[in-house]
């Protein structure tokens, strides 16, 4: 079954909406799954889909809510691309995180009290790396995370496993920067990195153009084999 709620901020500045998928029987954990700058669009709600068939709860919270609630972005529209740049430019990413805590906590009370991981594409990536240092989420897996390198310092603070997929012609972390991040990460006992050769940004897309079949079948299947291992 799947529908839309809502959760009240935890700073009391209003609530935001969020879009829940339930698996058909008792969950075996729940999975929060962020946005990239396009919203909680088509491809977010069938990635939610998808794990709920796989037996997880899962929910995806409109990390907008305070610049634009509601929106829904095309990856393959020229417009919606330039609107979801503007819209990420005026995000406070601290903020996010407030926000993921909020519906990690609604994840746990929702599904018994089981473990909670978070998956994230994009902006998503990136929130999934915070929250791995600033929250109390079980795992966290992020999919081409922008400006990662922002939290690096921070990095002593994951305690719980993080999973990053990095795509190599990403035009949005060049290869300076994931340079960085190896650096920082490559002898963490918690995290786990993995570079896909020829993949761009993107390329674990539900669905558009830049979707690469291979790539994201690859990365999906350890994404989920890493899930059912830090969520069991």
């Amino acid at each position: 079954m799947t529908y839309s709620t809502t959760i009240a901020a935890s700073d009391q500045s209003g609530e935001f909406a969020v879009y829940v998928a339930e698996p058909a029987g008792t969950p075996r954990a729940a999975i929060v799954v962020v946005q990239e700058i396009f919203g909680v669009n088509a491809g977010i709600r069938r990635k939610c889909d998808l794990l709920a068939q796989e037996g997880y709860l899962a929910l995806a919270p409109d990390l907008f809510w305070r610049l634009e609630p509601g929106l829904q972005l095309d990856a393959d529209n020229a417009a919606s691309m330039a609107k979801g740049v503007e819209l990420v430019v005026k995000f406070d990413t601290d903020v996010g995180v407030t926000d993921l805590q909020t519906t990690i906590d609604q994840a746990r009370a929702l599904s018994g009290n089981r473990k909670v991981g978070i998956v994230g594409y994009c902006l998503g990536g990136r929130m999934a790396a915070y929250a791995a240092a600033r929250t109390d989420v079980d795992a966290s897996v992020g999919y081409y995370g922008v400006m990662i390198e922002n939290m690096l310092g921070g990095k002593d603070a994951i305690r719980n496993p993080l999973m990053l997929h990095i795509p190599e012609h990403d035009d949005h972390v060049p290869k300076e920067v994931q340079e960085k991040i190896h650096a920082a990460f490559d002898a963490h006992p918690q995290v786990t990195l993995y570079d896909y050769p020829g993949e761009h940004h993107g390329f674990a897309d539900m669905f558009g153009k830049r979707r690469s079949e291979a790539g994201a079948e690859l990365a999906d299947k350890r994404s989920r084999d890493f899930f059912e291992s830090a969520l069991a």
